[in-house]
Order: C-alpha cells, then sequence, then structure tokens
C-alpha cells in the first residue's frame, strides 16, 4: 500500500517496510473504537436515535481512505454484530443489525469509503470540495439506511422518521468534519 499525502492516517503515522498490516490493524481498531463512543452521545429518537455516529465514519473515511475506511467501519460492524456494546445506547448483538437500525451500519460502510475515496482522489484540500464529500457521503448512508428501514415503518413514513429529522443535525456534522481536516492539516503543515 502507497502513502497517500492527502490522508492525515498517512501523515501521521506513515507506513514504511513492514509496519504496513500492523499498522492498519490498530488503525481500524481506534477507528472503531472513536465510531462506538460517537454513537454514544445520542439523543433518543424512534425508531433511529440521533447520534454522532455519522461525524466519526465521515472523519474516519476521511482520515484513512478508501480502503481502511471501509474495513474500519466494516470491523465496528462486525464488533457489534458479535455482541460487543458499541451501538448507539451501548447495544450491541445481531438484533441490532436486523433491526430498523441496521441498513445504517451498513451504510456507514460505504460512506466511509465513498469519503475516503474522494479524499484520496484530492477532494481534502479544498473546502468546498471537502464539504461535498462529507455531504455525499452522509447522503449514502442513507440508501441502505432507509431501504432496511422501510420494513420496519412502510415506505409511506420512512423518510419522516428516518432521513428528515436527521437531515439538519447531518449537514451541521458533514460541515464540522469538513472543517476539520484542513486544520489539521495546517497543524501538521507547520511541524
Amino acid at each position: 500500500m502507497t502513502t497517500n499525502a492527502n490522508l492525515l492516517a498517512s501523515r501521521l503515522w506513515p507506513e514504511t517496510g513492514s509496519s504496513g498490516l500492523a499498522r492498519q490493524a490498530v488503525l481500524a481498531v481506534l477507528g472503531s473504537i472513536f465510531v462506538a463512543l460517537a454513537a454514544q452521545v445520542s439523543v433518543p429518537m424512534i425508531p433511529v436515535p440521533m447520534t454522532l455516529q455519522t461525524l466519526a465514519v465521515l472523519a474516519v473515511g476521511g482520515a484513512y481512505g478508501i480502503r481502511l475506511g471501509a474495513a474500519t467501519l466494516a470491523l465496528y460492524a462486525i464488533e457489534g454484530a458479535v455482541g460487543l456494546p458499541v451501538f448507539a445506547n451501548f447495544s450491541g448483538g445481531y438484533s441490532v443489525i436486523l433491526g430498523p437500525t441496521g441498513g445504517y451500519i451498513v451504510g456507514f460502510i460505504l460512506a466511509a469509503a465513498l469519503v475516503g475515496y474522494l479524499v484520496e482522489k484530492g477532494w481534502g484540500i479544498n473546502g468546498v470540495k471537502l464539504t461535498t464529500a462529507m455531504l455525499l457521503g452522509a447522503a449514502v448512508l442513507y440508501v441502505p439506511g432507509l431501504l432496511w428501514l422501510a420494513k420496519f415503518t412502510g415506505m409511506g413514513q420512512v423518510l419522516q422518521f428516518g432521513l428528515i429529522p436527521f437531515i439538519p443535525g447531518d449537514i451541521v456534522k458533514a460541515v464540522l468534519a469538513a472543517v476539520a481536516f484542513p486544520a489539521a492539516h495546517s497543524l501538521l503543515d507547520k511541524k
């Protein structure tokens, strides 16, 4: 794997010879812990709580890139599926994956991959492009999320319960993530 200077992970911990796999494993575990902690900052809503997970997912994707970002969120999903209390409100297990929020958890993987891909391609350098990448990532996670949630709410109510209440918060989270990255790169440039 080659180091991509557009990625914060590559700048903070450059990959060297034999460190590649161990580095990726450590970063994936740290990223999954970050997402799990963000999941606990939760505003109860029915049937899907509002959390800081989206912010963490976008940040992991942007910092890690397409492969490691997607792998990190897949690890997070697996951790939760086997019962670790990493999902919102310290929940875990297959019942969460198979419940109303399961599609969003799958969407996290897609969102991290998309944001990671766009940042690798240079979208992290320009604030407008980075904000667009973060908003696209936030939007993409809704596709499997809403499709799966519709099994529980019906198509007539899925937007009311699974999308509309979350749009303002996701816009704020995407903008926060987009603002944080240039600031982090600027700090690293001063080193």
